[in-house]
């Protein structure tokens, strides 16, 4: 029996039980629509991540002291960051600029409205090497360093807490009880995680050492490199001019932590890629599922068809015919049903999408991968039922009633 042929039987059988056909194929549209589903929300959430690294600037290190750098099993004391350790950072060769500053939190008020926010103190290159700008007003000036004036930016969450939508530019607000002028106000970043530059508010680095919270240590330093090509040969001078500055021995552990912005990417990349991996992974089971419904309704309509199986054999038909058919139900049941499911499930990604505000981003390969292994599906749990088929005694199955 020619291919054709055998694919137009198949399909008129399917078509003689539209119900049965549309309920056996329903668990691998389920199977594929939860593929594409997870997919198009892990890749959405991998590029939603990288987005945000990357408005941050991806030619920046950031040194900052180590989390917990109490516990480190140092005979010395721990030398905390400082503008000297700047200062010296930012004559290596490769670093266009840097960019120290000091974190704190406080309580930001103005009248009645009040929010707690990180006050971070900064110097006016802070703005380029962190990848910000101005949406309303100015900058700082190294005058204003120089005579700790009490002026702030603000951060664009915090003025809209503080100010809705009036503007905040020449308004005061207190900070940790002292008054400061808004001189501006943050162009917008969106939700970039921790420490996100909206819910910041600016101040000089000396106002914010010698007026708000005292001291001179620093809770990191920002620097730019002139080329991202060679972020690796940047980030190793600077580890080890600090190493020498802080008087660290071979054998012992930094004081201080050094990461770039483009290995945070590659770790988000790899964090988010593994999860959505395991999530498709689980979704996968669902097709497997599928395909078990799918043998056992094949293996039912063997049972069914008896009869006609024994017709068909005592007019000439091959044992290969009967086998081709059955196998080619159940590859046309998956296939059918992984294209339905394809487009359950882009509807569905679409619509967490307009419900959660997620960005969902359907990939190609994930549509290429439930086609393939749905067709795989009715391949594998087809043959049974078609072997089957196949194998009945033509005479025993003319005598079925």
């Amino acid at each position: 029996m020619p291919f054709f042929e055998t694919f137009r039987a198949a399909l008129r059988s399917l078509a003689s039980n539209r119900l049965r056909t549309l309920l056996t194929a329903l668990g691998t549209v389920i199977g594929v629509a939860s593929v594409i589903i997870v997919l198009a929300v892990g890749e959405g959430a991998t590029a939603s991540v990288e987005g945000n690294i990357r408005a941050l600037g991806t030619n920046l290190l950031s040194v900052r002291p180590p989390f917990g750098s109490s516990g480190l099993a140092r005979t010395g004391a721990v030398v905390p960051l400082s503008m000297g350790d700047a200062e010296a950072i930012g004559r290596l060769p490769g670093v266009a600029s840097v960019s120290p500053e000091a974190n704190g939190s406080a309580l930001i008020a103005h009248l009645t409205q009040n929010t707690t926010a990180t006050v971070v103190g900064v110097v006016p290159s802070y703005l380029d090497v962190r990848a910000l700008s101005i949406g309303v007003g100015i900058g700082f000036t190294d005058l204003d360093l120089m005579q700790r004036r009490r002026i702030t930016l603000l951060g664009a969450n915090v003025a809209s807490a503080l100010f809705g939508t009036e503007s905040a530019v020449g308004q005061t607000v207190q900070i940790a009880g002292h008054a400061f002028v808004v001189v501006g106000v943050l162009e917008a970043k969106g939700d970039a995680g921790y420490l996100s530059p909206d819910d910041q508010v600016l101040v000089p680095l000396t106002t914010h050492q010698g007026v708000l919270f005292g001291g001179d240590d620093l809770s990191g330093i920002g620097v730019s490199m002139a080329d991202e090509e060679h972020a690796a040969e940047v980030q190793a001078s600077v580890e080890a001019l600090l190493r020498l500055r802080h008087d660290i021995r071979d054998d012992e552990p930094d004081d201080f932590s050094v990461r770039s912005q483009t290995e945070m990417l590659q770790t988000m990349g790899a964090i988010t890629g593994t999860l959505t991996l395991l999530l498709g992974a689980v979704a996968l089971i669902s097709l497997l599922v599928g395909g078990i419904g799918i043998m056992n309704i094949m293996l039912a309509s063997v049972r069914e068809r008896t009869r006609e199986i024994g017709v068909r054999m005592a007019v000439g038909a091959r044992r290969r015919d009967i086998l081709l058919q059955f196998l080619a139900e159940s590859v046309v049941v998956s296939l059918g049903g992984g294209l339905l499911g394809i487009v359950v499930g882009f509807a569905g990604a679409a619509l967490i999408a307009r419900i959660a505000g997620w960005e969902t981003i359907v990939p190609m390969y994930g549509i290429v991968v439930s086609l393939g292994v749905a067709g795989t599906v009715g391949v594998i749990f087809g043959v049974g039922p078609a072997r089957a088929a196949a194998n009945l005694d033509p005479v025993a199955a003319l005598r079925q009633e």
